[in-house]
């Protein structure tokens, strides 16, 4: 059970116009996707504004094009690293306020802040961020700056920090390939086919990656003979260097930084197999995935065979035959680095190469699991994460207010860990993990037969994660969905969560919907996920607006496409209106009838449950007034309804978006005597003004519109998606059987 919250904040409303008896519903000018006005608080699980209102907060990713320089050029990677630019253009704020998304991920790399070495900053980018920034209250908009990484940086894979953290290690640029410590083929514009679809997150176990998490979240511990300069004449570990260039670079006034690191990784730190072999259920294999063992040998310049994982059923991949990597025996440690061209991990004592056997041998198997010098168990949650947090976090107040909002998400795929007790968490923090279907993400498909990763992982019986039809898709997507917020509620208590990353590959089922513009598919996967959201209560910001997307290049990073638009789609701007109602922002848009929804985004109570159904396009919401229960669980449909603070506003403010409204009769059922209601579709806005704000008073709002939409497909469950079919099999190994027997 979670504990009351009702003495652990002090919040001071301030009365709302509609608490007048003579108030008009709609008479403030405002709308309800308007967060520029609003002062945004944490209170439990909530986000709260200036009158006590629970907030619903949706919006996107702004954008995965941030992970690449716009003068990049995958012919010459990974040369020129120090002149890269992301200056770039800013628009597109008239299209997201549009569609409802006002609340954004704004994603900065480190790479982009100081790629040119340490301490020297991009001004011209920081300068850019500070405009562009200083844009979003014009559209309504609020951000949180996520500092973005994957895989550690572009030059071992993914993105995120600079090329000189690598160098700082002693790894040779130009050899990460050869040697395989990092797949790179995907940050050159590869990954686009289906030999190479999905193999970057594999870079999370090759060594260049894997070392550099393990040096910046713990190379006091494991790396401890690895010292540098620190420009300024002293030797310092590695752990030092680089967490201090990391902090550094938010106390620049540019860097508004609230989310301290996307989807952080462990690296070798409390290694959850051995040396040998990494777990097959938390670490993806696919392609070639050396074990540690073996990508020490690798670097270290000896040529190793090494399985090749390669797609199947019913598990992902399997092992297969193994092939002779880096036959060469290039080295990617270089001579004049801070190893002596020697690799770090032999340096260390971990293993060793036997010329008389010809072979390498492991000297300390369990060195990444224990504490080498005092020989406790190993949690890098708490030895590592947690106190990195708190210095981050200290550093971020210096610079900032302290009732700024900090945003921290957990090792992707993992439950919030139960060690996060309140003396391990900053003041005003936000729990923002991450989630996406993980077969559809892995195969790139989606059809009428959908599977439970997260359970499969954590034992659940085979059959039970098997789901049949739309209906079971949304079902699947949403138990997943609770799951991971329910699981931050037990963890952390009452605790705002916003799913900060989720999304759908665009070029699913083999890219038929390029060509064919049929992307029924799309629109089917993205509805069952936000569906799943929905009924979770949970604010999200989806994964990803890129204005630079196209069909044929995607994201344009390790083969992505996630971005439901797409730049070759769009109008030129000379072309566009800017107004909330201009269907000229819809061009570009992909699938918009299941990303563009209404939602109740400032809600005068506390919302029991919202269900929008897009093939009719009714949605229902249910709200409740602060009650006098004393306990609660910690549950998705329960939230506390004591110790909120009075709420000084009667007015909910729901998002209508035009793309659904226009022409159209909107139809306000469930009304009780007491509530008015007020519809704008230039402010894209229902407002719903209920006179009875006595505690336990719950109310609810359904919505319809006429004429109502035409269904874009059905809502199967198993028996309408397979029963006829398995009707049919049946039928026929029956007839099989009959006539063997006859005759």
């Amino acid at each position: 059970m979670a504990t009351s919250i009702a003495d652990s904040f002090v919040f001071v409303p301030r009365e709302h116009a509609s608490l007048q008896d003579d108030y008009e519903p709609g008479s403030k000018a405002t709308y309800a996707h308007d967060w520029s006005s609003t002062k945004l608080t944490a209170h439990g699980r909530h986000f709260l504004d200036q009158h006590g209102r629970v907030c619903m907060l949706r919006g996107v990713n702004l954008s995965g094009s941030s992970k690449t320089p716009v003068n990049r050029d995958h012919s010459v990677f990974p040369a020129n690293a120090e002149l890269a630019t992301f200056v770039g253009p800013h628009e597109h704020l008239s299209r997201l306020r549009r569609w409802g998304f006002s609340f954004i991920r704004f994603l900065v790399t480190w790479e982009a802040v100081e790629h040119a070495g340490p301490g020297r900053y991009d001004t011209e980018y920081l300068k850019y961020i500070r405009a562009l920034l200083s844009l979003f209250p014009k559209y309504g908009m609020k951000a949180f700056v996520s500092m973005h990484q994957d895989v550690w940086s572009r030059y071992s894979g993914g993105s995120g920090a600079p090329a000189w953290t690598l160098e700082a290690v002693g790894f040779d640029l130009d050899l990460l390939d050869e040697t395989h410590a990092a797949w790179l083929i995907g940050v050159k514009g590869g990954g686009h086919t289906e030999a190479e679809r999905g193999i970057w997150p594999c870079g999370y176990q090759k060594l260049s990656a894997a070392t550099m998490a393990t040096c910046f979240w713990a190379g006091n511990t494991f790396a401890p003979k690895l010292r540098v300069d620190n420009g300024k004449g002293e030797k310092v570990s590695i752990q030092d260097y680089l967490q201090t260039a990391f902090l550094d670079m938010f106390d620049l006034e540019g860097v508004l930084g609230f989310e301290l690191m996307n989807e952080p990784h462990r690296g070798y730190a409390e290694l959850n197999k051995s040396l040998y072999e990494f777990d097959y259920n938390t670490d993806l294999h696919l392609s070639y995935v050396p074990t540690a063992f073996e990508s020490f040998q690798l670097g270290a310049g000896y040529p190793t065979h090494v399985h090749q994982w390669v797609r199947s059923f019913p598990m992902p991949t399997s092992r297969g035959s193994t092939t002779l990597l880096n036959p060469k025996g290039v080295k990617v440690w270089r001579p004049d680095g801070p190893t002596g061209g020697e690799c770090l991990w032999r340096l260390h004592g971990i293993w060793d190469y036997d010329t008389t056997k010809n072979k390498a041998v492991i000297l300390r198997e369990n060195y990444f699991k224990q504490n080498p010098e005092t020989g406790a168990k190993i949690d890098w949650y708490s030895d590592f994460y947690y106190p990195f947090v708190q210095k981050w976090a200290d550093r971020v107040r210096k610079i900032t207010s302290p009732d700024k909002l900090v945003f921290l998400e957990p090792i992707p795929n993992e439950f919030c860990p139960r060690s996060w007790t309140p003396d391990k968490r900053p003041a005003n923090m936000v729990y923002a993990p991450h989630w996406y279907d993980l077969k559809g993400l892995f195969d790139k498909a989606f059809g009428n037969f959908t599977v439970n990763v997260q359970g499969l992982s954590r034992g659940m019986f085979l059959l039970k994660a098997f789901y049949w039809g739309h209906l079971g898709a949304r079902d699947n997507f949403a138990l997943q969905l609770r799951n991971i917020v329910e699981e931050g509620y037990k963890s952390l208590g009452e605790t705002p969560v916003i799913i900060g990353e989720c999304g759908i590959p665009m070029d699913m089922n083999r890219r038929e919907a390029f060509s064919t513009d049929d992307f029924t598919w799309q629109s089917r996967m993205m509805d069952a996920m936000i569906t799943g959201l929905d009924r979770a209560l949970v604010g999200f910001t989806l994964w990803n607006y890129n204005p630079f997307n196209t069909d044929i290049e995607g994201d344009d990073w390790n083969g992505e496409n996630f971005s439901w638009f797409s730049r070759h789609r769009a109008l030129p701007s000379s072309l566009l209106s800017y107004e909330q109602t201009a269907v000229t922002l819809d061009n570009g848009g992909r699938i918009l009838n299941a990303v563009v929804r209404p939602y109740p985004a400032k809600v005068a109570g506390i919302p029991l449950s919202f269900d929008y159904e897009m093939t009719t396009w009714d949605f229902h919401l249910q709200v409740d007034a602060a009650g006098s229960i004393e306990e609660w669980p910690a549950e998705v449909h329960n939230p506390p309804l004591v110790g909120h603070p009075t709420i000084t506003a009667a007015e909910t403010e729901i998002f209508v978006p035009s793309l659904i409204s226009a022409g159209r009769r909107i139809i306000v059922e469930g009304l009780k005597e007491d509530i008015e209601f007020y519809h704008d579709e230039s402010r894209q806005t229902l407002f719903v003004v209920q006179r009875n704000m006595e505690p336990a008073c719950t109310h609810s709002v359904t919505v319809r519109f006429d004429p109502p939409l035409q269904p874009e497909f059905p809502l199967e469950n198993w028996t309408s998606a397979f029963g006829m079919r398995f009707i049919a099999i049946i039928v026929l190994l029956f007839s099989i059987l009959i006539y063997s027997l006859t005759t």
